[in-house]
Protein backbone atom coordinates (compact mmCIF):
# COMPACT_ATOMS: atom_id res chain seq x y z
CA UNK A 1 0.00 0.00 0.00
CA UNK A 2 0.99 3.23 -1.06
CA UNK A 3 1.81 6.05 2.14
CA UNK A 4 -0.09 9.23 1.17
CA UNK A 5 1.76 12.21 0.18
CA UNK A 6 2.27 14.47 3.31
CA UNK A 7 1.50 18.22 2.58
CA UNK A 8 3.94 20.51 3.82
CA UNK A 9 3.51 24.20 4.48
CA UNK A 10 6.75 26.38 4.16
CA UNK A 11 6.80 29.36 6.15
CA UNK A 12 8.99 32.49 5.76
CA UNK A 13 8.86 36.19 6.75
CA UNK A 14 10.93 37.28 3.60
CA UNK A 15 9.90 38.46 0.12
CA UNK A 16 9.81 35.56 -2.62
CA UNK A 17 11.06 37.06 -5.58
CA UNK A 18 13.68 37.48 -8.49
CA UNK A 19 16.05 39.13 -6.08
CA UNK A 20 15.88 37.46 -3.02
CA UNK A 21 18.01 36.78 0.39
CA UNK A 22 19.14 34.05 2.04
CA UNK A 23 16.22 33.24 4.37
CA UNK A 24 13.75 33.37 1.40
CA UNK A 25 16.40 31.60 -0.55
CA UNK A 26 16.50 28.66 2.13
CA UNK A 27 12.76 28.56 2.30
CA UNK A 28 13.05 28.11 -1.83
CA UNK A 29 15.21 25.37 -1.66
CA UNK A 30 13.06 24.06 1.17
CA UNK A 31 10.67 23.79 -1.02
CA UNK A 32 11.79 22.65 -4.30
CA UNK A 33 13.29 19.91 -2.71
CA UNK A 34 10.16 18.76 -0.84
CA UNK A 35 8.18 19.26 -4.06
CA UNK A 36 9.05 15.57 -5.12
CA UNK A 37 7.93 13.28 -2.56
CA UNK A 38 5.71 15.75 -0.89
CA UNK A 39 2.84 18.42 -1.56
CA UNK A 40 4.41 21.35 -0.99
CA UNK A 41 2.97 25.37 -0.66
CA UNK A 42 5.64 27.97 0.23
CA UNK A 43 4.33 30.91 1.96
CA UNK A 44 5.32 34.43 2.95
CA UNK A 45 4.04 37.26 4.89
CA UNK A 46 6.34 39.39 2.67
CA UNK A 47 5.60 40.21 -0.79
CA UNK A 48 5.76 37.34 -3.13
CA UNK A 49 5.82 37.53 -6.92
CA UNK A 50 7.76 34.61 -7.73
CA UNK A 51 5.92 31.35 -9.15
CA UNK A 52 6.99 27.94 -7.61
CA UNK A 53 8.48 25.26 -9.75
CA UNK A 54 6.57 21.71 -8.63
CA UNK A 55 5.10 24.01 -5.47
CA UNK A 56 2.58 26.83 -4.98
CA UNK A 57 3.91 30.01 -3.68
CA UNK A 58 1.61 32.69 -2.34
CA UNK A 59 1.55 35.94 0.08
CA UNK A 60 -0.46 34.97 3.19
CA UNK A 61 -2.51 37.38 5.35
CA UNK A 62 -2.28 37.01 9.08
CA UNK A 63 -5.75 36.60 9.47
CA UNK A 64 -5.80 33.65 6.93
CA UNK A 65 -2.65 31.75 8.54
CA UNK A 66 -4.49 29.16 10.58
CA UNK A 67 -6.42 28.00 7.46
CA UNK A 68 -3.27 27.55 5.42
CA UNK A 69 -1.89 25.72 8.70
CA UNK A 70 -4.81 23.33 9.27
CA UNK A 71 -4.41 22.28 5.55
CA UNK A 72 -1.33 20.85 5.70
CA UNK A 73 0.71 17.98 7.67
CA UNK A 74 3.77 19.55 8.29
CA UNK A 75 5.39 22.99 8.70
CA UNK A 76 8.56 24.06 8.25
CA UNK A 77 8.64 27.97 9.70
CA UNK A 78 11.67 30.76 10.24
CA UNK A 79 12.01 33.66 11.45
CA UNK A 80 9.38 35.73 14.20
CA UNK A 81 6.36 33.67 13.53
CA UNK A 82 5.41 31.11 16.56
CA UNK A 83 4.93 33.65 19.19
CA UNK A 84 2.65 35.84 17.22
CA UNK A 85 0.62 32.85 16.78
CA UNK A 86 -0.11 31.34 20.32
CA UNK A 87 -2.43 28.77 18.73
CA UNK A 88 0.65 26.64 16.69
CA UNK A 89 1.30 25.61 20.53
CA UNK A 90 -1.92 23.39 20.47
CA UNK A 91 -2.51 22.65 16.38
CA UNK A 92 -1.79 18.98 15.68
CA UNK A 93 0.67 19.29 12.08
CA UNK A 94 4.21 18.02 12.85
CA UNK A 95 7.12 21.36 13.03
CA UNK A 96 9.94 21.65 12.25
CA UNK A 97 11.87 24.88 13.49
CA UNK A 98 14.58 26.18 11.06
CA UNK A 99 17.60 27.72 13.62
CA UNK A 100 20.26 28.01 10.81
CA UNK A 101 20.39 31.66 12.09
CA UNK A 102 20.99 32.26 15.54
CA UNK A 103 18.56 35.83 15.40
CA UNK A 104 19.27 36.23 19.37
CA UNK A 105 22.61 36.87 18.58
CA UNK A 106 22.05 38.50 15.53
CA UNK A 107 20.38 41.30 16.87
CA UNK A 108 23.10 42.03 18.82
CA UNK A 109 24.57 43.36 15.81
CA UNK A 110 21.39 44.65 13.70
CA UNK A 111 20.35 47.15 16.34
CA UNK A 112 24.30 47.90 17.84
CA UNK A 113 24.25 51.46 17.04
CA UNK A 114 20.20 52.16 17.93
CA UNK A 115 18.77 54.01 21.19
CA UNK A 116 19.76 51.69 24.60
CA UNK A 117 16.11 50.83 25.09
CA UNK A 118 15.39 49.65 21.47
CA UNK A 119 18.06 47.25 21.61
CA UNK A 120 16.68 45.63 24.64
CA UNK A 121 13.09 46.10 23.34
CA UNK A 122 14.37 44.09 20.49
CA UNK A 123 16.77 41.50 22.46
CA UNK A 124 13.65 40.80 24.28
CA UNK A 125 11.39 39.85 21.60
CA UNK A 126 14.06 37.90 19.84
CA UNK A 127 14.25 35.64 23.37
CA UNK A 128 10.51 35.05 23.47
CA UNK A 129 10.30 34.23 20.12
CA UNK A 130 12.88 31.98 20.73
CA UNK A 131 11.18 30.32 23.75
CA UNK A 132 8.20 29.76 21.79
CA UNK A 133 9.81 27.93 19.08
CA UNK A 134 12.20 25.52 21.45
CA UNK A 135 8.83 24.76 23.38
CA UNK A 136 6.69 23.73 20.39
CA UNK A 137 8.34 22.20 17.76
CA UNK A 138 8.74 18.30 16.93
CA UNK A 139 11.77 18.68 15.03
CA UNK A 140 14.74 21.52 14.76
CA UNK A 141 17.20 22.20 12.51
CA UNK A 142 20.69 24.31 12.63
CA UNK A 143 23.58 25.03 10.05
CA UNK A 144 26.90 23.36 11.61
CA UNK A 145 28.18 21.16 14.13
CA UNK A 146 29.04 24.14 16.13
CA UNK A 147 25.12 25.92 15.72
CA UNK A 148 24.32 22.02 17.53
CA UNK A 149 26.04 22.80 20.26
CA UNK A 150 24.45 26.06 20.78
CA UNK A 151 21.19 24.91 20.61
CA UNK A 152 21.70 21.40 22.49
CA UNK A 153 22.14 24.12 25.29
CA UNK A 154 19.26 26.03 24.74
CA UNK A 155 17.16 22.51 24.17
CA UNK A 156 18.47 21.90 27.66
CA UNK A 157 17.40 24.69 29.29
CA UNK A 158 14.19 24.85 28.15
CA UNK A 159 13.70 21.34 29.44
CA UNK A 160 13.35 19.51 26.09
CA UNK A 161 15.91 17.08 26.75
CA UNK A 162 14.53 15.05 29.36
CA UNK A 163 13.76 11.51 29.72
CA UNK A 164 11.12 11.05 26.67
CA UNK A 165 13.44 12.81 24.10
CA UNK A 166 16.68 10.99 25.43
CA UNK A 167 14.60 7.54 25.71
CA UNK A 168 13.41 8.30 21.60
CA UNK A 169 17.06 8.99 20.85
CA UNK A 170 19.99 9.37 23.12
CA UNK A 171 22.24 11.01 20.06
CA UNK A 172 19.31 13.70 19.88
CA UNK A 173 18.85 12.93 16.17
CA UNK A 174 15.34 12.28 16.24
CA UNK A 175 14.94 16.18 17.58
CA UNK A 176 17.99 17.78 16.45
CA UNK A 177 19.31 17.62 12.99
CA UNK A 178 22.35 19.64 11.18
CA UNK A 179 21.31 20.94 7.85
CA UNK A 180 23.44 23.68 6.15
CA UNK A 181 22.76 25.62 3.88
CA UNK A 182 23.69 24.43 0.79
CA UNK A 183 24.46 24.45 -3.25
CA UNK A 184 22.91 23.62 -6.56
CA UNK A 185 23.57 20.39 -7.96
CA UNK A 186 25.64 21.66 -10.93
CA UNK A 187 27.92 24.55 -11.02
CA UNK A 188 27.18 27.76 -12.39
CA UNK A 189 26.69 28.47 -16.61
CA UNK A 190 27.51 31.66 -17.37
CA UNK A 191 24.39 33.49 -19.71
CA UNK A 192 26.02 36.78 -19.56
CA UNK A 193 28.82 38.48 -18.96
CA UNK A 194 28.02 40.48 -15.90
CA UNK A 195 31.22 42.77 -14.22
CA UNK A 196 34.34 42.81 -16.63
CA UNK A 197 34.18 44.68 -19.24
CA UNK A 198 30.31 45.51 -18.46
CA UNK A 199 30.97 47.41 -15.14
CA UNK A 200 32.37 51.06 -15.91
CA UNK A 201 35.92 50.91 -14.89
CA UNK A 202 36.51 47.47 -14.75
CA UNK A 203 38.21 45.82 -18.04
CA UNK A 204 38.27 42.09 -19.03
CA UNK A 205 41.58 41.45 -17.81
CA UNK A 206 41.15 43.29 -14.36
CA UNK A 207 41.20 40.79 -11.36
CA UNK A 208 38.05 41.25 -9.26
CA UNK A 209 37.55 40.18 -5.48
CA UNK A 210 34.18 39.72 -5.09
CA UNK A 211 32.32 40.33 -1.94
CA UNK A 212 29.59 38.13 -2.89
CA UNK A 213 26.37 39.58 -0.57
CA UNK A 214 24.91 42.66 1.67
CA UNK A 215 26.92 44.35 4.12
CA UNK A 216 26.06 44.29 7.66
CA UNK A 217 27.00 45.24 11.48
CA UNK A 218 29.10 41.93 11.91
CA UNK A 219 30.95 42.21 8.89
CA UNK A 220 34.52 43.96 8.40
CA UNK A 221 34.40 45.79 5.04
CA UNK A 222 36.51 48.17 6.60
CA UNK A 223 39.40 46.46 6.86
CA UNK A 224 39.07 45.43 3.58
CA UNK A 225 39.05 48.25 1.54
CA UNK A 226 42.11 49.42 3.00
CA UNK A 227 43.44 46.39 1.75
CA UNK A 228 42.41 46.34 -1.58
CA UNK A 229 43.54 50.04 -1.27
CA UNK A 230 47.36 48.42 -0.21
CA UNK A 231 47.11 45.55 -2.97
CA UNK A 232 46.05 48.00 -5.85
CA UNK A 233 49.70 49.77 -5.57
CA UNK A 234 50.88 46.70 -6.09
CA UNK A 235 48.89 45.08 -8.62
CA UNK A 236 46.65 48.20 -10.80
CA UNK A 237 44.19 45.83 -11.81
CA UNK A 238 43.02 44.86 -8.54
CA UNK A 239 39.02 45.68 -8.44
CA UNK A 240 36.81 44.97 -5.61
CA UNK A 241 33.13 44.25 -6.21
CA UNK A 242 30.06 44.57 -3.77
CA UNK A 243 27.55 42.62 -5.12
CA UNK A 244 24.60 43.79 -2.61
CA UNK A 245 24.55 46.71 -1.08
CA UNK A 246 20.39 47.92 -1.28
CA UNK A 247 18.26 44.21 0.77
CA UNK A 248 15.54 42.93 -1.22
CA UNK A 249 13.06 43.16 1.81
CA UNK A 250 12.59 46.37 2.78
CA UNK A 251 12.18 46.05 6.33
CA UNK A 252 16.18 46.18 6.14
CA UNK A 253 17.76 48.87 6.24
CA UNK A 254 21.05 49.76 5.21
CA UNK A 255 23.44 49.60 7.92
CA UNK A 256 26.21 51.35 9.78
CA UNK A 257 29.26 49.24 9.03
CA UNK A 258 27.80 50.10 5.06
CA UNK A 259 27.54 53.74 5.40
CA UNK A 260 30.99 53.89 6.33
CA UNK A 261 32.41 51.54 4.00
CA UNK A 262 31.00 54.23 1.42
CA UNK A 263 32.71 56.70 2.96
CA UNK A 264 35.93 54.96 3.43
CA UNK A 265 36.09 54.48 -0.56
CA UNK A 266 34.95 58.04 -1.21
CA UNK A 267 38.03 59.13 1.13
CA UNK A 268 40.66 56.95 -0.45
CA UNK A 269 39.87 58.31 -3.98
CA UNK A 270 38.90 54.11 -4.68
CA UNK A 271 35.18 54.67 -5.88
CA UNK A 272 34.29 54.08 -9.06
CA UNK A 273 37.80 53.22 -9.96
CA UNK A 274 38.97 50.59 -7.84
CA UNK A 275 35.73 50.01 -5.47
CA UNK A 276 32.57 49.28 -6.59
CA UNK A 277 29.20 49.15 -5.23
CA UNK A 278 26.38 47.55 -6.83
CA UNK A 279 23.41 49.16 -5.37
CA UNK A 280 20.63 46.55 -6.58
CA UNK A 281 20.14 43.21 -5.02
CA UNK A 282 21.29 40.75 -8.34
CA UNK A 283 18.48 38.08 -9.18
CA UNK A 284 18.91 34.46 -7.73
CA UNK A 285 18.94 33.31 -11.49
CA UNK A 286 22.27 35.49 -12.60
CA UNK A 287 24.12 35.38 -9.34
CA UNK A 288 26.37 32.71 -11.54
CA UNK A 289 27.23 35.23 -14.18
CA UNK A 290 28.60 37.44 -11.23
CA UNK A 291 30.45 34.69 -9.31
CA UNK A 292 32.12 34.02 -12.82
CA UNK A 293 33.18 37.32 -13.71
CA UNK A 294 34.99 37.04 -9.88
CA UNK A 295 38.56 35.71 -9.65
CA UNK A 296 38.23 35.31 -5.64
CA UNK A 297 35.67 35.51 -3.27
CA UNK A 298 35.85 37.50 0.38
CA UNK A 299 34.16 37.39 3.81
CA UNK A 300 35.21 39.33 6.37
CA UNK A 301 34.12 40.27 10.08
CA UNK A 302 34.76 41.07 13.09
CA UNK A 303 35.79 38.85 16.32
CA UNK A 304 32.28 38.40 18.57
CA UNK A 305 30.22 35.65 19.80
CA UNK A 306 27.88 36.36 16.40
CA UNK A 307 30.73 34.88 14.35
CA UNK A 308 31.50 31.81 16.23
CA UNK A 309 28.01 30.14 15.58
CA UNK A 310 27.72 31.75 11.88
CA UNK A 311 27.17 29.99 8.96
CA UNK A 312 28.35 32.77 5.79
CA UNK A 313 26.03 31.31 2.82
CA UNK A 314 28.10 33.74 0.95
CA UNK A 315 30.71 31.54 0.71
CA UNK A 316 28.97 29.14 -0.17
CA UNK A 317 28.17 30.93 -3.28
CA UNK A 318 32.30 30.58 -4.11
CA UNK A 319 32.53 26.99 -3.81
CA UNK A 320 29.66 26.88 -6.22
CA UNK A 321 31.49 28.88 -8.49
CA UNK A 322 34.60 27.14 -7.67
CA UNK A 323 36.14 30.20 -6.29
CA UNK A 324 39.41 30.79 -4.14
CA UNK A 325 37.94 32.03 -0.39
CA UNK A 326 39.85 34.63 1.28
CA UNK A 327 37.93 34.79 5.27
CA UNK A 328 38.22 35.54 8.35
CA UNK A 329 39.52 32.92 10.63
CA UNK A 330 36.92 32.37 13.85
CA UNK A 331 34.01 30.51 12.29
CA UNK A 332 32.74 27.34 10.91
CA UNK A 333 33.65 28.62 7.53
CA UNK A 334 37.09 29.39 8.09
CA UNK A 335 37.77 26.36 9.14
CA UNK A 336 36.93 24.10 6.27
CA UNK A 337 38.70 27.02 3.81
CA UNK A 338 41.59 25.50 6.02
CA UNK A 339 41.41 21.97 6.50
CA UNK A 340 40.82 21.80 2.50
CA UNK A 341 42.76 24.43 0.49
CA UNK A 342 40.33 26.32 -0.64
CA UNK A 343 42.00 29.60 -0.30
CA UNK A 344 43.48 31.98 2.59
CA UNK A 345 42.27 32.64 6.41
CA UNK A 346 43.58 35.53 8.06
CA UNK A 347 43.43 37.08 11.52
CA UNK A 348 40.76 39.70 11.72
CA UNK A 349 41.11 42.94 11.29
CA UNK A 350 44.68 42.81 10.06
CA UNK A 351 45.25 44.86 7.04
CA UNK A 352 48.49 43.69 5.94
CA UNK A 353 47.37 39.99 6.53
CA UNK A 354 44.44 40.23 4.37
CA UNK A 355 45.96 42.34 1.60
CA UNK A 356 49.48 39.71 1.24
CA UNK A 357 45.97 36.63 1.38
CA UNK A 358 44.60 38.33 -1.61
CA UNK A 359 47.49 38.60 -3.60
CA UNK A 360 48.27 34.91 -2.90
CA UNK A 361 44.77 34.24 -3.80
CA UNK A 362 44.92 35.79 -6.99
CA UNK A 363 48.47 34.84 -7.92
CA UNK A 364 48.92 32.08 -11.10
CA UNK A 365 49.76 28.97 -9.07
CA UNK A 366 48.28 29.40 -5.53
CA UNK A 367 45.08 30.36 -7.48
CA UNK A 368 44.75 27.21 -9.66
CA UNK A 369 45.51 25.28 -6.87
CA UNK A 370 42.24 27.29 -4.65
CA UNK A 371 39.97 26.70 -7.29
CA UNK A 372 40.07 23.16 -7.91
CA UNK A 373 40.03 22.54 -3.68
CA UNK A 374 37.08 24.72 -3.77
CA UNK A 375 35.00 23.02 -6.14
CA UNK A 376 35.52 19.63 -4.68
CA UNK A 377 34.72 21.46 -0.98
CA UNK A 378 31.27 22.65 -2.90
CA UNK A 379 30.49 19.00 -3.83
CA UNK A 380 29.34 17.84 0.22
CA UNK A 381 27.08 20.70 0.23
CA UNK A 382 24.38 19.93 -2.35
CA UNK A 383 20.84 20.55 -1.73
CA UNK A 384 19.94 16.67 -2.54
CA UNK A 385 22.67 15.88 0.18
CA UNK A 386 22.05 18.67 2.92
CA UNK A 387 18.14 18.67 2.44
CA UNK A 388 18.04 14.89 2.96
CA UNK A 389 17.08 14.91 6.79
CA UNK A 390 14.30 17.14 6.05
CA UNK A 391 13.04 15.79 3.00
CA UNK A 392 12.51 12.24 5.26
CA UNK A 393 11.06 13.94 8.21
CA UNK A 394 8.66 15.36 6.06
CA UNK A 395 7.58 11.68 3.90
CA UNK A 396 7.22 10.42 7.51
CA UNK A 397 7.01 12.93 10.06
CA UNK A 398 6.24 12.44 13.92
CA UNK A 399 5.49 14.40 16.88
CA UNK A 400 8.19 14.66 19.47
CA UNK A 401 8.62 12.52 21.90
CA UNK A 402 7.52 14.55 24.71
CA UNK A 403 4.60 16.57 23.13
CA UNK A 404 2.65 15.59 25.52
CA UNK A 405 4.10 18.41 27.43
CA UNK A 406 4.62 20.73 24.47
CA UNK A 407 1.18 23.14 25.20
CA UNK A 408 2.02 23.38 28.95
CA UNK A 409 5.56 24.60 27.99
CA UNK A 410 4.38 26.99 24.91
CA UNK A 411 2.23 28.19 27.17
CA UNK A 412 4.40 29.11 29.84
CA UNK A 413 6.88 30.64 27.84
CA UNK A 414 3.81 32.70 26.43
CA UNK A 415 3.76 34.01 29.88
CA UNK A 416 6.75 34.41 30.94
CA UNK A 417 9.87 36.70 29.61
CA UNK A 418 12.68 38.67 30.14
CA UNK A 419 12.42 41.90 30.85
CA UNK A 420 14.42 45.48 29.67
CA UNK A 421 14.23 48.97 29.76
CA UNK A 422 11.13 50.22 28.76
CA UNK A 423 11.14 51.96 25.15
CA UNK A 424 9.84 55.76 25.49
CA UNK A 425 6.72 56.29 23.15
CA UNK A 426 8.52 58.52 21.02
CA UNK A 427 11.25 56.43 20.48
CA UNK A 428 8.69 53.51 19.29
CA UNK A 429 6.84 55.93 17.07
CA UNK A 430 9.98 57.23 15.12
CA UNK A 431 10.57 54.01 14.31
CA UNK A 432 7.07 53.08 13.50
CA UNK A 433 6.59 56.09 11.11
CA UNK A 434 10.39 55.31 9.35
CA UNK A 435 8.87 51.51 8.75
CA UNK A 436 5.82 52.92 7.70
CA UNK A 437 7.25 54.82 4.65
CA UNK A 438 9.36 52.08 3.54
CA UNK A 439 6.48 50.29 2.82
CA UNK A 440 4.69 52.76 1.30
CA UNK A 441 7.50 53.66 -0.85
CA UNK A 442 8.20 49.95 -1.47
CA UNK A 443 5.16 48.15 -1.87
CA UNK A 444 2.28 50.85 -1.65
CA UNK A 445 -0.77 51.33 0.90
CA UNK A 446 -1.34 47.50 0.72
CA UNK A 447 1.91 46.44 2.18
CA UNK A 448 1.52 49.05 4.24
CA UNK A 449 -1.91 47.36 5.86
CA UNK A 450 -0.17 44.07 5.64
CA UNK A 451 2.38 45.42 8.26
CA UNK A 452 -0.30 46.60 9.91
CA UNK A 453 -2.13 43.37 10.45
CA UNK A 454 0.96 41.87 11.23
CA UNK A 455 1.85 44.11 14.04
CA UNK A 456 -1.35 43.71 15.89
CA UNK A 457 -1.49 40.25 15.61
CA UNK A 458 1.76 40.20 17.28
CA UNK A 459 0.22 42.65 19.94
CA UNK A 460 -2.53 40.10 20.48
CA UNK A 461 0.26 37.48 21.51
CA UNK A 462 1.87 39.44 23.48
Amino acid sequence: MTAARQRVLVVTLDTIADRMAGPAIRAWEIARALAGPCDVRLVTFGACSRPGVGFGTAQVRVEDFRAEVEGCDVVVLQGFVVRTFPWLADCPQAIVVDLYDPFQLETLEVDRYRPTAVRWEALVRARLELEAQVGRGDLFLCASGRQRDLWIGQLAAAGRINPATYDDDPSLGRLLQVVPFGLAEEPPVRTAPAIKGVVDGIGPDDKVILWGGGVYNWFDPITLVRAVARLHERDPRVRLFFLGMKHPNPDVEEMRVATRTRELADELGLTGSVVFFNESWVAYERRGDYLLDADVGVSCHFPHVETEFSFRTRILDYLWAGLPVVCTRGDAFARLVDDHGAGVTVPPEDVDALADALELALAPGPHAGFRAASAVLADSFRWSSVLAPLVAFCTDPYRAADSAYLASAAGAAGRAGPSGPPVAWHVRLRADLAAAWRHLRSGGPRQVLAKVRWRLARLRAH
